[in-house]
């Protein structure tokens, strides 16, 4: 079993920046490999980007290919999601969760998940 807790959300204007962590408890957290989805109202969770145990392979969604940037701090049980250049379609409930394997980028291939960190992009 393994506990996530995303922080970092918050309002921003668009055109900003945020940086979101989930932090996940454990001692296998290198072992693991690590996505972000977010779900906007009415809408089905969308893969945002996922990363290695190690850290070194990263795949993004195309909708904020260029514009975010996933990474991981094994150290710290932590991985991070920098957004820049937010617009407001950015606007969504943003989750990270566990991977069953490297190539999933369906809900159905994650088995745990945070409570989720609300982002909000003002036009």
């Amino acid at each position: 079993q393994v506990q996530l807790v995303e922080s970092g959300g918050g309002l921003v204007q668009a055109g900003g920046s945020l940086r979101l962590s989930c932090a996940a408890s454990g001692r296998t957290f290198s072992r693991h490999v690590m996505g972000w989805f977010r779900q906007a109202p009415g809408k089905e969770r969308e893969f945002v980007a996922v990363i290695s145990g190690s850290g070194s392979a990263t795949y993004y969604g195309d909708s904020v290919k260029g514009r975010f940037t996933i990474s991981r701090d094994n150290a710290k049980n932590t991985v991070y999601l920098q957004m820049n250049g937010l617009k407001p379609e950015d606007t969504a409930v943003y989750y990270c969760a566990v991977a069953n394997n490297w190539w999933a980028r369906s809900v159905l291939e994650y088995k745990y998940w945070g409570q989720g960190t609300q982002v909000t992009v003002s036009s």
